[in-house]
């Protein structure tokens, strides 16, 4: 005997256990059904509304973007770590959105100033630094001519390019060591060459970022000469936790 309020289904009829089609779902107002067979744009290309859609970059609106990180770092808005970040960041991009990211927190437009003496007629930058039982360090919004070279006796050296204006698009840095240690740093928006004895560059396996660096993008040669010293390379400055650098300080 059949529950009462059940309806036995007649032969010949589908059964209400049985899947049924699903009816289309009718798209909302203002929303477009994608169209079969079209690309579609990908998860981090959809704009949020009042905003305009990301869209591919090039290596001009990376180096725009390198160099107010650049002006940024050198004004004090960045530390040495959001900087490094930020950087690479800037170097990998593909969308318009990856890049507006890493600016939004900064002023708008950069701070153009007007230097008090022309360059042509200005003093052209110092092109050698000297220390004996001393240190030297250069580092800020510094000039740096053609070729620049340092030497350090019984010191420390600390050469920082990060957010120097560099005057070639091929800087060549001399560095000597005599028990000493010289420091560089250079930005990942470089290409960096290093030849020389006693040289060494701070390796991981995400600086590996030249590839994406433009055939014109600016070259720093490094020549280091460490006679019982280290010429050390790297892209940002190194714990002073490290037992080394702490000796060279005190």
């Amino acid at each position: 005997m059949e529950p009462a309020g059940q309806q036995v289904p007649q032969p010949g009829e589908p059964s209400t256990s049985e899947a049924r089609p699903v009816a289309a779902v009718e798209p909302m107002a203002g929303q477009t059904q994608p169209v079969p067979g079209e690309p579609q744009p990908l998860p981090g290309q959809q704009p949020l509304p009042g905003q305009q859609p990301s869209i591919r970059v090039g290596d001009r609106e990376r180096d725009a973007v390198a160099h107010r990180l650049q002006e940024a770092f050198a004004e004090g808005r960045l530390d040495d770590e959001e900087f490094d970040l930020r950087m690479r960041a800037a170097l990998t991009a593909k969308l318009s959105s990856d890049l507006d990211v890493l600016t939004k927190d900064l002023p708008s437009g950069a701070t153009v100033r007007q230097p008090a003496i022309p360059p042509a007629q200005g003093p052209k930058p110092g092109s050698v630094a000297i220390s004996y039982k001393s240190s030297i360090r250069r580092a800020g919004r510094w000039r740096v001519p053609e070729r620049f070279k340092a030497i350090v006796y019984k010191g420390s050296g600390w050469i920082d390019l990060r957010a120097a204006e560099l005057t070639a698009p091929t800087t060549t840095l001399l560095a000597i060591a005599y028990k000493s240690r010289i420091d560089v740093l250079v930005p990942v928006g470089v290409r960096v060459e290093l030849d020389g004895i006693g040289i060494n560059k701070a390796w991981s396996a995400d600086e590996e970022l030249e590839v994406h660096l433009p055939a014109d993008a600016p070259v720093v040669h490094i020549r280091g000469v460490g006679y019982k010293g280290t010429v050390e390379v790297s892209t940002k400055p190194q714990e002073i936790s490290d037992p080394s650098r702490r000796s060279l300080t005190r």
